[in-house]
């Protein structure tokens, strides 16, 4: 193990629980000092918190962008699809730069919500009706993956709207027929009796410019491969990191943790990004054109 005079610091960044989970369990659990690395842990106001106000709805205005952006931390992860998004419209938008550098540990559940008394019962009622989301975030991107076995894509509707405590209560006012979210959100909709049209776990995807080398980054994986395995054995005991987020609207032991799916990050493959960027392009304004698989993706922590 590395002393404590040199440990390589590194600033990881965290939003959404759920979504860094592994960062959050290697951190608590000293796994990343096990790597010889000095983790701080940036957090920056995800929508699952319910202390977050409306997020800007540009992508590069949000906080965890503007973080970046600005030097304020060396790593993130976002879904597959945002990630991508950001590597190619990040570099075409004179963002700080960010490759793909990892299929990521978090296979995050989303779900497809109705209040307790609306009509809509099945997948194909949501045809032609607005569901609430992030754009150009998870929620947002499988919505139109979940959706896609059931309905034309000119058929799927979504609609920008707040933070996901707010598409929820919005929901329950009859404002909103339909949003997406992840947990501790769906468990708090079962909790208060909504119903669950359909679910779907999501991969994260790692995202870091060149500043933060091969090595570096294979030690953050090899410390998020072993909180994996320890989220997995004992889910219960990280469950408080969600229901945090919940402002108290939901205890640990009333979290979903059966939904929890992680496991050790692994290269992005030729394949993953062919079959990714091809299914954003197959939707208008999703993502730019004309790109290739090494303008985006840096598998160095493998090399």
């Amino acid at each position: 193990m590395a002393t404590e005079t040199n440990l390589k610091k590194v600033r990881l960044s965290v939003s959404n629980a759920v979504h860094s989970l592994t960062l959050l369990v290697a951190h608590e659990e000293g796994l990343f000092r096990e790597q010889g690395l000095d983790v701080e842990i940036v957090k920056t106001p995800g929508s699952a918190n319910v202390n977050t106000p409306v997020r800007p709805v540009e992508i590069f205005d949000r906080p965890l962008e503007t973080l970046y952006n600005s030097g304020g931390m060396d790593q993130f992860r976002l879904c597959e699809w945002g990630v991508m998004k950001r590597a190619i419209d990040g570099e075409q938008s004179d963002q700080r730069p960010a490759k793909i550098v990892a299929l990521g540990a978090a296979m995050s559940k989303f779900a497809i919500v109705t209040s307790p008394d609306s009509s809509i019962v099945e997948p194909e009622q949501l045809a032609n009706t607005e569901i609430a989301v992030t754009i150009f975030n998870g929620s947002h991107f499988t919505t139109l993956k979940m959706l896609e076995g059931f309905l034309r894509k000119d058929e799927i509707k979504v609609t920008n709207f707040g933070t996901m405590p707010q598409r929820l209560e919005a929901v329950g006012r009859g404002e909103l027929a339909a949003c997406t979210f992840n947990e501790p959100w769906i468990s708090v909709a079962q909790k208060q009796g909504f119903r669950i049209i359909m679910e779907s776990h999501s991969t994260r995807s790692e995202a870091a410019g060149e500043e933060m080398d091969g090595p570096t980054l294979a030690a953050n994986f090899q410390a998020q491969a072993k909180a994996a395995v320890m989220i997995q054995a004992n889910p219960s005991k990280y469950a408080h990191y969600l229901t945090d987020e919940t402002g108290g609207i939901l205890k640990p032991d009333e979290l979903q943790t059966w939904r929890f799916l992680y496991a050790a990050p692994t290269p992005y493959t030729r394949e993953r990004f062919q079959r990714t960027y091809d299914w954003m392009q197959s939707y208008p304004d999703l993502i730019t054109g004309g790109v290739t698989f090494e303008s985006v993706v840096d598998n160095r922590a493998w090399e």
